[in-house]
């Protein structure tokens, strides 16, 4: 249901370039209406400093596997996104990850050597070119003031990962995350409902366990209430499913009807 990205390159990237007034003097960046790069995305990679806004429009979940990261599904099934159409047009106002936001440009390190990162971005986008159009991303051989602001937002992005990792660090030394699983039943149907598994959450029996001094200290760096928005976040398990369901997608598309939800632990396994 939800893996993190296993390709060389990052979720949306067929390759990468980096920016430089020599070769992108002339180059623009157009400003579009629609995302294309999102597809059928169902589960996009979501950071911490956004889970207050993230958690009124999506569930929150956590990746399969050893190195877990945070997940805004989109959709309950691979190749299913219910907020954007198949060209990439918004289909209504929700939230959009900042992950989405920032391609097709990233923070790359051009020396594995170096800690030194360098802004890149993908070459194959039709976003940047020679165009007549667009915001000029230099001026002379100095980066433009829409490019500056480029880099401090992805800037600010891998400051935001670094403190994802941090959350995800503390909730594995404390053992909270779990293999989890979603039962949805449609209100016409009760008898046949619909699993869904392959993600972690939050155990919260384990959470209840979680005493004094160290409650305390969650409850004072913020870490305590990105739980609860994660733990919160869940049942727009069956809103998703209901949207899917409207919009003639996944399983249960023939019948638009009223869903409920139950959350509990599981063994993963795909969609």
């Amino acid at each position: 249901m939800a893996s993190a990205p296993q390709a060389q390159l990052p979720l949306f990237y067929k390759d990468l370039m980096p920016l430089n007034s020599r070769d992108h003097a002339t180059w623009s960046a157009r400003s579009v209406d629609r995302a294309g790069w999102v597809g059928n995305q169902h589960a996009i990679p979501l950071t911490v400093d956004e889970f207050a806004q993230a958690q009124r429009d999506f569930p929150i979940v956590f990746s399969a596997g050893d190195n877990s990261v945070p997940l805004a599904l989109m959709g309950l099934n691979e190749g299913i996104n219910v907020f954007f159409d198949d060209e990439g047009k918004a289909v209504e106002d929700f939230y959009v990850p900042a992950y989405i936001r920032r391609y097709p440009f990233l923070l790359a390190k051009l020396d594995p050597n170096s800690t030194n990162m360098s802004l890149c971005f993908d070459p194959t986008s039709d976003l940047l070119g020679e165009f007549e159009d667009g915001h000029k991303l230099f001026e002379g051989d100095q980066p433009s003031a829409h490019t500056q602001n480029l880099l401090q937002f992805c800037e600010r992005f891998e400051e935001a990962g670094q403190r994802t990792q941090a959350f995800i660090e503390e909730l594995n030394k404390h053992e909270l995350l779990m293999d989890g699983e979603v039962s949805i039943q449609r209100n016409d149907n009760p008898d046949q409902p619909f699993i869904y598994r392959g993600f972690k959450m939050v155990n919260q029996d384990k959470l209840r366990e979680i005493r004094g001094d160290q409650l305390r200290k969650w409850n004072e760096s913020g870490l305590l209430a990105l739980i609860f928005a994660h733990l919160f976040s869940l049942d727009m398990m069956r809103i998703i499913f209901a949207k899917q369901s409207q919009q003639g997608k996944g399983p249960g598309a023939a019948n638009g009807s009223a869903a409920t939800a139950d959350m509990a632990g599981a063994e993963p396994a795909n969609s």
